[in-house]
Parts: structure tokens; sequence; C-alpha cells
């Protein structure tokens, strides 16, 4: 877009980018719009950060980081190999959740201090559209007032999902959200869902002494994680520590009280399974879009289960085709539910309202899971690229790169581990990888950058590596990778 164009379109406008919703996505969005110039303002209800900073990524990571702490001082025959005896441990629960608080603070007002530094306009309460190029506020007091802008990003996000026939209260049955705070250790939790909200406290509740039970709907734990990564980190993560599991089970109704009374169903047939009597109950079944009171219909936009349809320069779709001015990223729009994945299309589509044409590559973005120890992802599972070799007709490649064999590795007494890395045979091109051991989720990286630039395995065989380092697993499943296409 011509400077000349730019200042004739947003004559008529309050600003040049609205932005609703300040989680991350809305935020990097603001931040990049900002940067290049452009009037934004921000509208959040909430906290500045959103999900991720309040009520995810970040507290999260900081008690996780604090029970892993309290894992390896526990862990007698780990500590012995290393010739080191420890005595008992001993943990505050409210200093364990303070760090956790304090660390939400710092990064809360961080981004206050960035989006004042750079101009935007920050507006407190819920927006919703009142048709094309308008979003009415309406603050905690009640007072509305509506805001045009030339572009308008919806930012608004997920929250947590929760099933028909559990009830919460928010202190025995509750949600993530809730967990984050800490407020207590049941003696005994059940958590229902083994996707990486259920395996992430799983790992903080065991480490801190609770006894767990994993209920699972699915026939198998963790059913969206590569089959081989799947059965380690079962092996690991689950069977070796005090959790009980149900596959196949729904948990049809959740009754909060002391007990909590959780009525356990057969998937298919609902026949009643078993009934358990649980101290608390963590829901953790995954996370649903924020989205219904936007006011959609007024732009002539259908959500798909709540999902803003976009296409992959993350403009909102209307019957097919786009909204003119109408945006949306993050989670609302249901491509990858990640922090670093809605920032990424915050930008992206600020790139495209500065008329820069860029496109998002999903495939190229990791994922990780922060358990002890970590699991991580990018691009296809082998169940995926197999359908795609054949689909395409081009020959598979499937390579395996052991921590067992990692001088790094041994050295940390941590050597069960592996990385799998997926790549066609007729030109190296990656297609995967998945990561199951010490740093898995740093180690991915170097995976999802090589994809990003599109570097076949020949190249990245020649790559040196720092030795000894963990960063040694990639190189060897590199090298492997190369020498298969000569073979």
């Amino acid at each position: 877009m011509s400077a000349t164009c730019h200042e004739t379109l947003t004559q008529e406008f309050d600003v040049d980018v609205l932005v609703v919703g300040a989680g991350y996505g809305g935020f990097d969005a603001a931040k990049h719009a900002a940067d290049h110039g452009l009037r934004t303002a921000i509208v959040e209800a909430r906290e500045l950060g959103g999900t991720c900073v309040n009520r995810g990524c970040v507290p999260s990571k900081a008690l996780l980081a604090a029970s892993g702490r309290v894992r390896e001082l526990k862990d007698q025959q780990h500590l012995a190999r290393l010739g080191i005896h420890s005595g008992g441990v001993q943990v505050e629960r409210q200093a364990m959740a303070g760090h956790a608080q304090q660390l939400v603070d710092t990064m809360r007002t961080s981004i206050g201090k960035t989006l004042k530094r750079l101009g935007v306009q920050v507006l407190q309460g819920r927006g919703w559209l009142n048709g094309a190029h308008e979003v009415v506020v309406r603050s905690s007091k009640g007072i509305e007032r509506t805001i045009t802008a030339t572009h308008v990003i919806l930012a608004t996000g997920s929250e947590p999902f929760v099933p028909h026939g559990i009830e919460q209260d928010g202190h025995t049955v509750f949600t993530s959200d809730e967990a984050l705070q800490l407020s207590w250790l049941p003696p005994w939790i059940a958590i229902i869902g083994s996707g990486y909200i259920g395996l992430e406290f799983a790992d903080i509740y065991t480490a801190l002494g609770c006894e767990v039970t994993l209920i699972e709907a699915l026939d198998q734990l963790m059913p969206s994680f590569d089959a081989d990564i799947r059965k380690l980190a079962t092996r690991h993560l689950i069977e070796a520590r005090d959790i009980e599991t149900y596959t196949g089970v729904l948990a049809s109704k959740v009754t909060p009280g002391t007990p909590v009374k959780v009525e356990l169903r057969h998937a298919s047939s609902k026949e009643l399974v078993d009934t358990l009597e649980v101290d608390g109950v963590l829901v953790a079944t995954g996370r649903a879009p924020v989205s219904c009171d936007l006011n959609l219909a007024s732009v002539g936009v259908t959500t798909e289960r709540g999902f803003i349809p976009v296409d992959d320069r993350l403009r909102v779709l209307g019957a097919g085709q786009p909204v003119e001015g109408l945006w949306a990223v993050g989670d609302v729009t249901g491509k990858l539910m990640l922090a670093h994945a809605a920032a990424a299309q915050g930008i992206v589509a600020v790139e495209n309202i500065l008329g820069h044409g860029r496109t998002m590559d999903y495939r190229s973005i990791p994922a990780a899971t922060f358990t002890h120890p970590e699991i991580s992802s990018v691009g296809l599972t082998q169940e995926q690229a197999q359908q795609e070799a054949t689909a395409h007709g081009f020959p598979l490649g499937c390579v395996r790169s052991y921590f067992r064999a990692n001088a790094k590795a041994l050295a940390e007494a941590q050597g069960d581990g592996l990385m799998k890395l997926l790549f066609r045979r007729d030109n190296g091109q990656v297609l995967g990888a998945q990561i199951y051991g010490l740093h898995a989720a740093d180690l991915i990286q170097e995976v999802a950058n090589a994809m990003s630039a599109g570097q076949p395995v020949q190249a990245l065989s020649h790559a040196v590596h720092t030795h000894p380092t963990l960063s040694e697993v990639v190189e060897v499943a590199y090298k492997q990778a190369a020498a298969s296409l000569s073979s």
C-alpha cells in the first residue's frame, strides 16, 4: 500500500488498525502495526497478555520449573548415579505460586510498557463488531463507545472447554485457569484429558506428591502424539509414576464436593465403567474459541465450530470471500492453538495490511510439552507423512537418533530419549520431526528453522555442532538421513 493510498484510506477512520484482544497474537499485531507507523489501538476485556501470560504458558512454565526441581531433588536413584545424596525436600506451595504470579506480573507490565512506548491506545473493555470498520467497546462500568478503523484484527483467543455433565466449582472441580493458582494440592486428583495440558499438570502434581488418575476418552493415552514418541513417553511420564489410567472412557458426570464424584462410562457403549471418589478434578479437555459475542453476523461471517474462518493471509472469510478490512489471528482461527503461532499470525496479518503479501507456513511451527523430560514436534507425524508420500508418490525416509548415544545426555544421566526425523528420500526435504528427551523443546527449533528455510538433509548434514551438546542428537539424525539418500 502506498503512502498516498494509506493517507486517503485513514482520514475517515479513528485509527488505522484496531485489535480486539491483547494476548500474544493481538499484542504482536499491535506492536508490528505501530512499529510501521500505523495509528493503532487495542481492546482488552481482561488483563494484557491474554491467556498465555496470565493463565497459560507463562505461569504453567514457572510451576513446571519449580516442581521439576522438586522432582530432581526427590530422585535419590538419579542423584546417586551422580555421586550426590540429598536430604529431605520441603515445598512451600504459596511461595511456588508466588513465583508464578511474579513472573505473570513482570510479563504483563512489560507488555503494557511496550504498547505505551509505541503509542498504541489501550482500551479496557469488551469489544464487538458493528458492521464493517466499526467496533463497539463496553467498559466494565457499562459505558459504550464506538471506534472506527480501516482494519480490524480479531484476536480474542480461547478458553478451557468443559464437556457437558461436568459441574465446576472452581475449587474441587476446576480447569487449568484455576489450577495455575496452586491454591491447594489435592491428595488424589483426577485429570480428564491426556493431551499436553493434562500431561504437564500430571507432571506438576506427581512431583508435589499427589496421586493422579488420568482419564482419556480415546482408546489410547496421548492420542495426538507420534506413536513411537507416545510409547516412550508413556513408559516414563505415566507408567513410571504414581498415575492410574483409564482409556476409552468418558467422565460423563462430575459432581463437586468432598469427595468429588466422577462417573466413568464407556466412550462408545455409554455403559457405566466405574465411579471414582477423589479429592479434586482438573478438566483438561482442550480449549474452545472465544467468538460468540463478536457479532460476526453483522459482517456476514459464520463460524465453524466457533472458529473464525480465515485464508492463508489471515483475512476473515464470509461466504468464502475475504471481508474487506477484517482479519483474525490466534486461537480463535483454530489453525494452531499456540502462543507463538498466534504471534506469527499477528505479524503476517499486519504485513498484508501493509501490502507486503505474506502467508503463513504452519508446517514449520514447532510445538512442545514441558514435562520432565520434554516432548516436542514440528511438521508431520510419521502417519501423516506416510499418507502424504502415498498420495504424491514419493519415497518416505525416517531415521532415529538416540539420547543414550549422546555424551551430554549421558553426563546428565538422562539418556532416555529419542528423535525421529521424517524426510523425502527423493530430494531430502524435511517433512517433520519429533523429540522426547532432555531439552526437547529447545532442540526442535533447529529442525523448525531448517524447514522454514527449505534446507534439505544433504545441506543440513554438513553443519558443525558443538561437542558435547544435546544438539548432536539432531546432527546425527541429519547425517543418517543424508547417508540414506545415497544408499
